[in-house]
């Protein structure tokens, strides 16, 4: 029997799918059984959080929230705290995506508060990292996700590192205009990662943290992804937002890639 790694395949629904949309995507989810190895996963809006993660319960779809806050309570009006995120029946929540970091002000010193508050409440991290378009192009890259990553592992116990995600999702790949790094790139940043939860936590327990790959993820180059040593599964925008294309897009990961 040949043994596979365990893969990550999870979408991201950002600003999309209103109540209504967002229930008819989980009824249309919640009878898909991925291939064996597969874990994925759904990042869906608040307004939508309860109801899908009801629907989704009992099947083998893990539901996620877009954010959150690091306190518990208090006047902190219109945000959201760990424990309504899990009231509402996610277990894993999306940390310092690059548009929260953009355009709502997150900085590594936030993420790392919420990270740690995530794993006080039994919730999963998923924490995303990537370098700006001229921090690529300065060289700079692997500087700028060993400083997002150290902060944001700054006050996780040792121990808890093999429950968080850990999502490389480079500034420039990601959104509409979005070019996909090729495999080289990624491949190289992943090690380079790996490498830094080694330094951090010693290379067995750094060894069992997911590396996902996210920007300009499609079905045709999915594959390609997931086949390299230290990349555990990919992290899909708009590709993922059609059921029957995520669906289409996990398949074609598992049924053609190789032998790890």
């Amino acid at each position: 029997m040949v043994t596979r790694k365990t893969v990550w395949i999870g979408t991201n629904w950002k600003m999309n799918k209103g109540p209504a949309e967002a229930l008819a995507a989980a009824e249309a989810l919640k009878g898909y059984q991925p291939p064996e190895g597969v874990k994925p996963f759904i990042i869906v809006p608040f307004t939508s959080l309860q109801a899908v993660a009801d629907v989704l319960k009992v099947s083998d779809v893990r539901v996620g929230a877009q954010n959150m806050h690091w306190e518990e309570s208090g006047s902190w009006t219109g945000e959201i705290s760990p424990a309504m995120v899990k009231e509402c029946g996610a277990d894993i929540v999306l940390i310092g995506h690059s548009e929260r970091r953009q355009h709502f002000a997150e900085t590594d010193w936030t993420v790392s508060r919420k990270m740690a508050a995530a794993l006080r409440h039994g919730l999963q991290p998923l924490l995303c990292i990537g370098e700006s378009l001229d921090e690529y192009d300065y060289g700079v890259t692997a500087e700028t996700l060993a400083r997002q990553l150290k902060i944001a592992l700054h006050d996780v116990a040792v121990k808890d590192l093999p429950n968080i995600l850990v999502a490389y999702e480079p500034v420039w790949a990601i959104g509409a205009g979005g070019r996909a790094a090729d495999t080289d790139c990624v491949a190289r940043v992943h090690t380079g990662l790996r490498q830094v939860l080694n330094e951090i936590a010693g290379p067995e327990i750094g060894a069992r943290v997911p590396l996902l790959y996210g920007g300009s993820v499609t079905q045709d180059n999915a594959r390609s992804y997931v086949e390299q040593p230290n990349v555990d599964g990919v992290f899909v925008g708009r590709a993922g937002w059609n059921v029957p294309d995520f669906e289409k897009l996990i398949d074609r990961v598992i049924e053609e890639r190789a032998p790890a």
